[in-house]
């Protein structure tokens, strides 16, 4: 590297946010940015680790450990470092469609996996590669590069969300035709209306559409395959399919009084705030958490995301359930480096509810019994009970009621964040694709094949709920196998 002891002498340093008190009376994004000798002095961290985990893309104890879509991470630090960001944009991009989006919203499992994390804070790698983005569409350098010849081959991507768009993108760079089916409004999917404008300001999913377009790709919105759009036209019509409709079936809470109005699935709260947001005016579906005791069943990004639109809402109060113990302040001895480091951290939402009431919202090892009504059929409060994590006869783990310390929250409003259960079933059983045992789109990684010749599958659709990273990874994955199909050959990555 251009600077071997850069580890040595530099800490690590990232830009600073907005403070929560000023950040949630907007909608605007929260980070900030370094100016470009910080960010050189931050590449220059990277160190000559010999075997760089970083970029691995494996799965260790069930979490992604380096980045998924294999991104050149030392090559495009030594590059920043060296102030060579032209250099730098073209290395990322050679692995990363879209790196603004992840620069923004992936959790960074390259951090989790830097070598230099095993002693010191590790490369800022998040923060270095959203820069990188930045300043190639500042500088101009991301331009429309449309492809010079067509193969004559047509391919339906369904679903324009991570998945989708890495697909398509990568499809419509080696001369196919390419047709995107989203049955919303716009184009983005999770981009577009599950993750808040204040983590990725949808003018920026926008700016990359307006490209694609120009590029060749043709998206179609307001046009569901199944329903608005004949599911069997997709094998009539196309020389070959890809669906990327995503995880969008939400796991439920059948408890007692779940029926009770006021009582939302996380997506439905978040997507109409966005939607509304976009449209300048609220929606018929807009729920609005203003005045209110707002009560999230859930952890995870999903959950987060709901405590920062509650906040920017204006709620009265909030309370965050997780089922699962508090992380511990520094890695246990059986999540060992270069696992993703399962610790205790508050999100930025999590600071915003903290700046405002005092405290970290987050109560664990807590679970939900039962909701009760007002006269007129509203949720008015939640039944609350503490557990303990037991093994059963087979070694595996459960959760018990603590007896006595079941207690009742008031709340107005109660947001289901408790993940997704595969995509939605309709389109699969239409179209005669199997499933696996977790209702997924069954098809191997790596092949991406359903059992339909010519229909591949990828993103949240074939291995359930992910990151966005994985979802870039089986996008661009199933692209390269569908070339391969078309043309027998793929010099696709």
């Amino acid at each position: 590297m251009g600077k071997p002891t850069g580890f040595i002498d530099y800490l690590r340093e990232l830009p600073l946010d907005r403070s929560a008190q000023e950040r949630i009376k907007d909608w605007q994004e929260f980070h900030l940015h370094l100016d470009e000798a910080k960010l050189r002095e931050q590449g220059a961290r990277c160190m000559d680790c010999g075997i760089p985990f970083c970029h691995t893309g494996n799965l260790l104890g069930g979490m992604a450990s380096g980045c998924p879509i294999n991104n050149l991470i030392p090559e495009w630090n030594d590059l920043v470092y060296r102030g060579l960001w032209h250099e730098a944009l073209y290395r990322l991009h050679k692995t990363n469609n879209f790196p603004e989006f992840t620069g923004r919203v992936c959790p960074a499992p390259c951090e989790g996996s830097c070598v230099l994390g095993l002693n010191s804070p590790p490369v800022t790698i998040k923060n270095i590669e959203c820069s990188i983005a930045d300043r190639g569409w500042d500088e101009g350098w991301i331009t429309v590069d449309a492809p010079s010849i067509r193969t004559g081959k047509k391919v339906a991507v369904v679903g324009s969300g991570p998945s989708g768009l890495c697909a398509a993108a990568q499809l419509n760079k080696v001369g196919h035709s390419v047709t995107v089916f989203e049955r919303t409004d716009r184009i983005g999917g999770l981009l577009m209306y599950g993750i808040p404008n204040m983590k990725l300001d949808k003018s920026l999913v926008q700016r990359r559409v307006d490209i694609l377009t120009k590029e060749g790709v043709t998206f179609l919105t307001d046009t569901e395959v199944g329903k608005t759009y004949a599911a069997e036209r997709l094998l009539k019509e196309f020389d070959a399919v890809v669906l990327c409709t995503g995880a969008t079936k939400p796991r439920d809470l059948p408890i007692e009084g779940r029926s009770l109005r006021g009582i939302h699935f996380a997506m439905e709260f978040l997507q109409a705030n966005t939607k509304s947001l976009l449209d300048g005016h609220a929606t018929a579906d807009f729920i609005s958490a203003e005045g209110k005791d707002v009560v999230i069943i859930g952890g995870g990004d999903t959950g987060t995301d709901c405590v920062g639109t509650s906040m920017r809402h204006g709620c009265k109060s909030l309370l965050q359930v997780e089922i699962l113990p508090k992380p511990p302040m520094n890695r246990a001895q059986d999540n060992p480096w270069p696992e993703w480091p399962k610790v205790y951290k508050m999100d930025y939402g999590q600071e915003e509810a903290a700046a405002k009431y005092g405290a970290d919202p987050r109560v664990y090892m807590t679970t939900a019994k039962g909701f009760e009504s007002d006269p007129e059929g509203r949720v008015k409060a939640i039944r609350l009970v503490q557990i303990e994590w037991k093994k059963n006869e087979k070694g595996q783990f459960f959760p018990q009621e603590i007896p006595g310390t079941e207690r009742v929250h008031e709340t107005q409003i109660v947001l289901l964040a408790m993940g997704f259960l595969g995509p939605d079933q309709p389109l699969l059983e239409q179209l005669g694709v199997e499933r696996d045992a977790r209702s997924n789109a069954k098809a191997d990684h790596g092949s991406y094949q359903t059992n339909l010749k010519g229909v591949f599958a990828a993103g949240d659709a074939r291995r359930g709920q992910s990151l966005v990273v994985w979802a870039f990874n089986e996008g661009r994955g199933a692209a390269r196998e569908c070339d391969r199909y078309l043309m027998g050959t793929t010099n696709l990555p």
